[in-house]
């Protein structure tokens, strides 16, 4: 088993070769590849930008749409609100940040969390040529976000919770920074019940978003501890054997 810090620096050193990838236009690897074991591309339906609507797409530089490496839409189920403050967890290349400050508009404002000093650059070369103003990002982890209690409305997250070393702390840190009936909307991969933490990692790298995955039940039983209330975790399609990309919603009371 690999220690925390190997597998910490595993995501990172991926991670930044992918914004890399990008910014040189090359094809980013996304967060499967085949090597993972889950037989897929970084842009299809299980994975990357086609999990976007074209409109999205096509409204935001290149750069972002080739460096969205999630497993979902998080912006669409997220339920974002004119004036509202957003984090997103895990940021990238900022697509889901853009796509936020968008919809919450001016009075609003979007936050971008990512450890990775390539994807920081490549976020906010991308949020200059979208001309989108209310958005900032900021480096380091989702364990320990730089960010004041309870000035958070919405956080949000596309398939970065799973790649976490302590996935309690992310969520207890989730719900620190909320408001009171604060939301939380993000997609992550989740395994079945029925695998262990063995079976998962049979089927996929931590790095691709697979050996890390938290259960179902996991899921639900860690966001109640953190405090979280209306855990409501709905699965979405496969990626992997017994594991499935999914869109969890719970909230601050």
């Amino acid at each position: 088993m690999s220690q925390p810090a190997d597998l910490r620096e595993e995501v990172r050193a991926r991670y930044a070769a992918s914004a890399r990838a990008v910014s040189s236009g090359e094809v980013s690897g996304g967060c499967c590849s085949t090597s993972d074991g889950c037989g897929c591309g970084p842009v299809d339906v299980v994975f990357g930008n086609g999990l976007y609507d074209v409109a999205d797409r096509e409204s935001l530089p290149a750069d972002a749409v080739t460096a969205s490496l999630g497993c979902g839409n998080p912006v669409a189920v997220a339920e974002l609100r004119n004036g509202d403050t957003v984090l997103d967890l895990g940021s990238g290349g900022g697509i889901d940040v853009l796509l936020s400050a968008r919809r919450v508009g001016p009075t609003g404002r979007a936050y971008g969390l990512d450890m990775t000093d390539e994807m920081l650059s490549l976020a906010g070369a991308n949020a200059q040529r979208a001309g989108v103003a209310n958005v900032e990002f900021l480096k380091g982890t989702i364990e320990d976000i730089p960010l004041p209690d309870a000035t958070i409305d919405v956080v949000i997250s596309n398939c970065v919770i799973n790649l976490s070393i302590d996935k309690p702390a992310v969520f207890a840190e989730t719900f620190r920074v909320l408001r009171s009936g604060g939301r939380l909307g993000v997609s992550d991969v989740v395994a079945e019940d029925r695998l262990t933490p063995e079976q998962r990692a049979e089927r996929g790298t931590y790095a691709g978003c697979i050996a890390g995955a938290l259960s179902i039940s996991e899921y639900r039983d860690g966001l109640a501890a953190a405090g979280f209330t209306e855990v409501e975790i709905t699965v979405t399609h496969a990626v992997a054997d017994g594991m499935h990309s999914a869109i969890i919603k719970a909230v601050k009371p």
